[in-house]
């Protein structure tokens, strides 16, 4: 954990703030963080990335934007080079292009991961909310996300949806498809399993649903066994995450003792739109 915090700090400290309150991190910064070398080899990860971005009709240039600075050398000489002032979405497509044999890699996979999801609200706003407020929030954005994932998977060739889900869960949850993981829980028949997670086995989730959408749209799959291959091999990669992070698997995680549809019937309707709304 100290490592994680450590690593962490990395990325906060060289964070800037510019004149309209915006986050955006440097290129050649975050190069040093990230432990590439040469800047050549780290600039072919950028073009990755924003390839990545493109591939998912957002703006790059809002993303990637040029800065270019002057850099004196030995000789005092000066030398315009290239750099980018990224934002936190940049660096999470940069992090997932970047050399996964490197360990601060997966570090920085989950660290803008996470707070690219928690930065549509106010990360204030979410360290305020409750357990279930969080829970409300990313199955909401789970619902999404599982939403873009089935056109994109329905593009690639898959027919059998359910399927393909449960490979992904197999991967993620070692070998667990959704129905164990139902009975796991205690659920009753065609229960929701999303509706009964907690705010953290949601975010594992939430993961692997947006690492697969990448993955079929980078690597431009077209059949269906293909899809369910990267699937479930996108799931046990974010499994091998965790565990070398030192968090808790998703199986090991507490089932709430409330569904989130049984909050719903407990006159919470309204905290629902309110998180949604956010």
């Amino acid at each position: 954990m100290k490592e994680i915090n450590k690593n962490n700090k990395k990325f906060e400290d060289i964070k800037h703030i510019d004149e309209n309150g915006v986050e955006f991190w440097y290129a050649r910064e975050l190069q040093i963080v990230l432990d590439y070398k040469e800047w050549r080899k780290f600039e072919g990860v950028i073009e990755k990335a924003k390839l990545a971005c493109q591939n998912s009709y957002i703006n790059v240039l809002e993303h990637f934007v040029g800065a270019d600075k002057l850099s004196k050398r030995a000789n005092n000489a000066k030398v315009r080079i290239n750099d980018y002032k990224l934002s936190r979405y940049a660096c999470y497509l940069i992090a997932q292009n970047g050399d996964s044999r490197k360990k601060v890699i997966a570090l920085a996979q989950t660290y803008f991961a996470v707070q690219t999801r928690k930065q549509e609200i106010n990360e204030k706003e979410y360290s305020m909310l409750t357990e279930d407020e969080k829970r409300f929030y990313q199955r909401n954005l789970t619902k999404k996300g599982n939403y873009s994932l089935n056109q994109i998977a329905q593009k690639a060739g898959v027919k059998n949806f359910d399927r393909f889900h449960n490979y992904g869960y197999k991967g993620l949850y070692n070998g667990e498809t959704a129905d164990d993981i139902a009975k796991r829980k205690g659920l009753r028949y065609r229960e929701d399993i999303l509706d009964n997670m907690g705010s953290d086995e949601l975010i594992a989730n939430l993961f692997r649903i947006s690492q697969t959408e990448q993955k079929l749209k980078r690597d431009n799959i077209q059949t269906e066994k293909e899809a369910n291959k990267i699937h479930y091999n996108v799931g046990a990669k974010v499994r091998e995450t965790i565990k070398e992070l030192g968090g808790t698997m998703p199986e090991d995680l507490p089932t709430p003792k409330k569904s989130l549809k049984q909050l719903e019937k407990e006159n919470n309707k309204s905290l629902r739109k309110k998180i949604i709304n956010y």
